[in-house]
């Protein structure tokens, strides 16, 4: 496993920062002054205020006009009542202020509505002023948050360079122990993952964001099940290349049979296993077709056993056959002695007796279509030769007008000098140990490999063995 991957670092440190900085705007914005001034802004008591027994309209307007005056918030105050409703003129240099004085006459005893015509005042200095005011709180705050950035910072750094020294020091000790290299690239960020996620929640901690590190995790589990439901495909054949890269059923190279298909091992990826079929092409068969389906490794042993059926009529020598067909194999250079070939009666046919001739060869020298053509070609040759029939299966012929007899010279007194050389030299042709059409027996594995056009997919993440 190389080390985490620095853009990424960087990329978590500055969500972790936009996210602080949310945190802090929204500070800023619960404890923002309401008004220029830095007086505290009385609130409006629940209770009506008294004023009077009677409580005459011109006792509420006075009342509510030194109030007002004596807030300075508000100039050119003009109160007016009448049947109840309070009517209210002048400036007011802040919305809330504005708001507050409506709330103010609605809990003047004996109100019954009130009319707020306060204008808001806009000018210059008032303005100034209060931008002068949110920058100094805005700086304190920033001040008090900077030595908490620079925390956070340094341990989610440490948390990096000690997840990559975590990770450099299992891959190292695991090197020897796990031959794998995607298991153990696996393991290791097993390890060492970990490791950086506790450094992002010591940052969230120092930040005080741990509820949202929690609801992040929640999520994360929630959009993990999610997200396996939607591929799990690519997670089964993920497994399943851990899984064959681990056991090693076949090995770079090596000549396989499955899932129906057969052919050269190119390599092992992380999605699929790439044959290079006996016909040149490449075929990617999913990592978990592969791991159940049979495997049929043609190269794991030097050795291969093949056999053919030939059926001979009943009325020829069954063991004359035999030793016929034995010397035929005993004396093809393909053929191993060990174990001893044979030639074994199969079944008794409606026409013939079926013999099953087994025999052991070099399949990494030799190929094995060719042998067994070659076998078969020999064996046919000298049976016909030594007079033992090789009958076709049996079958009811119907001849409704009779057959006729057609009387034949005698084949021994036909056969001429040259038609005996002719025969001699088809028989010598029958019995060579390879024709050109079976070429030189040897196995062409190595020259379709050499011959096939192109790289193989994905060969750069090989995890066999080579």
């Amino acid at each position: 496993m190389s080390c985490p991957n620095p853009i990424h670092v960087s990329r978590l440190l500055c969500a972790v920062v936009l996210v602080w900085a949310f945190k802090c705007a929204a500070l800023l914005a619960q404890d923002a002054p309401t008004t220029v001034n830095r007086e505290f802004t009385p609130s409006v008591p629940e209770a009506q205020i008294p004023v009077s027994t009677e409580v005459p309209e011109k006792a509420i307007a006075a009342r509510l006009r030194d109030i007002l005056a004596s807030t300075g918030w508000f100039t050119d105050i003009e109160v007016g009542v009448r049947q109840g409703v309070v009517t209210i003129d002048g400036i007011s240099d802040s919305p809330e202020h504005r708001s507050w004085a409506t709330e103010l006459a609605n809990s003047l005893e004996g109100t019954i509505a009130t009319v707020n015509r306060l204008e808001l005042g806009v000018d210059f200095a008032s303005t100034f002023d209060r931008a002068t005011s949110e920058g100094e709180r805005l700086y304190r705050r920033v001040g008090q948050a900077l030595p908490l950035v620079v925390l956070a910072t340094g341990i989610a750094t440490a948390a990096w360079f000690v997840s990559a020294l975590v990770a450099r020091m299992a891959r190292r000790a695991l090197r020897n122990r796990i031959p794998s290299p995607l298991l153990r690239g696996v393991v290791v960020r097993v390890i060492s993952i970990p490791v950086l996620l506790l450094g992002i929640y010591f940052v969230l901690q120092v930040a005080g964001l741990t509820r949202l590190a929690v609801t992040l995790l929640g999520g994360t589990g929630l959009v993990g099940i999610i997200v396996g439901f939607a591929f799990r495909d690519i997670a089964e054949n993920f497994l399943a290349s851990l899984l064959l890269s681990v056991r090693n059923p076949f090995s770079t190279g090596d000549l396989i049979n499955v899932a129906g298909e057969t052919g050269v091992v190119e390599n092992l990826n992380t999605r699929s296993t790439v044959l290079l079929t006996l016909d040149g092409n490449h075929v990617q068969i999913p990592n978990a077709t592969v791991f159940k389906s049979t495997i049929r490794n043609y190269s794991s042993t030097p050795t291969r056993r093949a056999e053919f059926l030939v059926g001979i009529g009943y009325d020829s020598s069954v063991a004359h056959a035999q030793m016929l067909i034995s010397g035929i194999l005993r004396q093809h250079p393909a053929v191993l002695n060990r174990p001893e070939p044979l030639v074994l009666v199969d079944e008794l046919g409606a026409a013939t007796v079926n013999l099953r001739v087994q025999y052991w060869f070099d399949s990494r020298t030799y190929s094995p279509a060719k042998t067994n053509s070659a076998l078969l070609r020999q064996t046919k040759n000298a049976l016909l030769d030594a007079g033992i029939e090789l009958p076709d299966p049996a079958r009811e012929v119907v001849f409704p007008k009779g057959v006729p007899l057609v009387q034949t010279p005698d084949p021994a007194t036909q056969v001429t000098s040259t038609g005996e050389k002719v025969r001699r030299e088809r028989d010598a042709v029958e019995m060579q140990e390879s024709t050109e059409g079976e070429g030189d027996l040897f196995n062409d594995t190595d020259e379709v490999r050499d011959l096939a056009v192109g790289a193989a997919p994905e060969a750069e993440n090989n995890l066999l063995k080579r």
